[in-house]
């Protein structure tokens, strides 16, 4: 069955004009009842009050030359037609109780007519599928057709080969800005860049960063910027601070600025960091270190984009998007009442973990291309491992004595080192080995690596391991291990005291492998709490 076709149009105060002369102009809204390939079964066309006698004679002209369709006039409340928030909702309000019926009709909205804000607005309207339809737009083309021509526009994208394809471009031309050009190949990092890459784009709301310590979260937020500065939606600058570097008068100083005499040494006005990031990006790393006060000045200064420099009695307005970045758990802050609840929800609408490098084994070969290039770059020198030389660094990075606790930073370092003691640029099997050990050191200043750790899920703390000497190390290893895949404490006891149950020298096992725990402070329970 046909779908009726039903328009969606504002009244032409000027196109629409009547008079004597009217059938000899061209009508934007007449015409589209004079098109031989366009029946219309139903028309709803929207006029303000004062101009009730032109709709109503709109209205008879429009059944002269199409008396088949039904003609509605539906009065709509502008109070200044060009202003955007009036004209949306006053269409908005009007269309709220509208009955479409999709599966029956077909919804055409005429965008020809009308102020410029009243065609925007109806095209967002369309857009948005409030209206659920396509847009109809008319053209006078006496030469083609002397009551003129129409077009059809379905805003439904995916139609569009050529426009879609240039969407998605866009969208990876995004994601490969933001990894820096890094070919990565960890799952979950290319899944938070893709999702991060669209909302740098589509959202102003903060952003939060978290992550170990040297996984990048500075770097991350300057990428943003740089993105949205290539795409126009900054105007300002990228202003950072670390919070774990300031404390009390000189924190709110730094971020909210001061009059001259607002506390000792302040002996003349400071804009600030929040005013100096108008328009722009304010990275604030360590948000977590952030005091109470400042938590509650920068909560205000995000919803009311307004805020009281420290000792003035008058406001400041800025309009910056926030990032944050931590490497605590702002949850469990909040509990502990060292952070406030509002603030985080403000702050986490777009949260992205950035995953440690130990964690991505299969980037770290991309990463070291790249910061071997940037050494190169910054040097103005060309650097390279041996086969053997990349062949033997790639098998100890994956290797389990490998923590990367810094992150890239290690990663960094580690190639800056190598390349500037190669000899002639060319990184060698030494030269590898010889970093190595040096990594080794920083990560185990005790001298212990991680084959010496015990493989076991770690029921007593790094430290209390530590204070065991190796003959009660070995031998509680080995008991947990027994405990760990028993079924109960019975089924380990006779497991480990197999010899004095065959000899009869014990009568109560269970007893004396529940001492023995309770002597390294645990218990079963400790052994099976997964």
């Amino acid at each position: 069955m046909k779908k009726k076709i039903v328009v969606l149009g504002f009244l032409g105060t000027n196109l629409d004009l009547g008079g004597k002369a009217r059938w000899g102009r061209w009508r934007p809204t007449i015409s589209l009842g004079q098109q031989d390939d366009l029946l219309v079964d139903r028309f709803e066309l929207f006029y303000e009050k004062n101009f009730l006698d032109l709709a109503q004679l709109v209205q008879k002209d429009f059944q002269q030359v199409s008396p088949e369709t039904e003609f509605n006039l539906r009065e709509v409340v502008l109070k200044d037609p060009w202003d955007f928030q009036t004209v949306y909702s006053g269409i908005f309000d009007n269309l709220k109780d509208y009955k479409f019926d999709t599966d029956n009709e077909e919804y055409l909205v005429h965008i020809t007519t009308g102020t410029h804000v009243i065609q925007i607005c109806l095209f967002l309207l369309t857009e948005s599928r409030h209206i659920p339809g396509k847009l109809l737009q008319t053209h006078m083309q006496k030469s083609r057709n002397p009551n003129g021509t129409y077009t059809i526009i379905d805003l439904d994208l995916s139609k569009y080969d050529k426009i879609a394809e240039r969407f998605h471009q866009e969208q990876k031309d995004g994601i490969r800005f933001l990894k820096s050009g890094i070919e990565t190949r960890n799952a979950k990092f290319n899944e938070m860049i893709r999702e991060l890459a669209t909302v740098s784009v589509k959202s102003k709301a903060p952003i939060l960063l978290t992550g170990k310590t040297g996984v990048g979260k500075t770097k991350m937020a300057r990428l943003v910027y740089e993105w949205k500065k290539q795409k126009r939606m900054v105007s300002g600058n990228f202003v950072e601070l670390n919070c774990a570097t300031l404390r009390g008068d000189a924190c709110m100083s730094a971020l909210f600025g001061h009059v001259k005499g607002a506390f000792t040494g302040a002996v003349e006005n400071r804009k600030g960091l929040l005013k100096a990031a108008d328009g722009g990006l304010l990275f604030l790393d360590e948000i977590g270190e952030l005091g109470l006060d400042e938590q509650a000045m920068l909560l205000r200064a995000l919803e009311e984009k307004r805020f009281f420099p420290l000792g003035s009695d008058s406001e400041v307005t800025s309009d910056f998007q926030l990032i944050c970045g931590t490497n605590k758990n702002l949850s469990l802050m909040v509990k502990e009442k060292k952070f406030r609840e509002d603030l985080l929800a403000r702050i986490q609408l777009w949260s992205f973990n950035i995953p440690s490098l130990k964690d991505r084994h299969e980037d770290i070969e991309p990463n070291l291309d790249y910061e071997l290039q940037q050494v190169s770059l910054t040097t103005g020198n060309l650097f390279s491992f041996n086969k053997e030389a990349r062949e033997k660094f790639l098998s100890l990075s994956n290797s389990s004595e490998a923590l990367w606790k810094s992150n890239f930073r290690d990663l960094s370092g580690a190639v800056t080192r190598m390349s500037t003691l190669s000899e002639g640029g060319r990184i060698t099997e030494s030269d590898v080995e010889s970093e190595w050990n040096r990594l080794l050191r920083q990560w185990y200043p005790e001298g212990q690596t991680e084959s010496e750790k015990p493989s076991l899920p770690p029921v007593l703390s790094e430290e209390q391991w530590k204070e065991l000497d190796l003959f009660d190390r070995c031998q509680l290893e080995k008991v947990i291990e027994v405990c760990q895949s028993s079924k109960n404490l019975a089924d380990a006891s006779r497991k480990l005291f197999a010899h004095s149950l065959s000899e009869k020298k014990s009568t109560n096992n269970s007893d004396r492998l529940r001492k023995y725990l309770a002597k390294f402070g645990l218990s079963w329970t400790d052994l099976h709490k997964d």
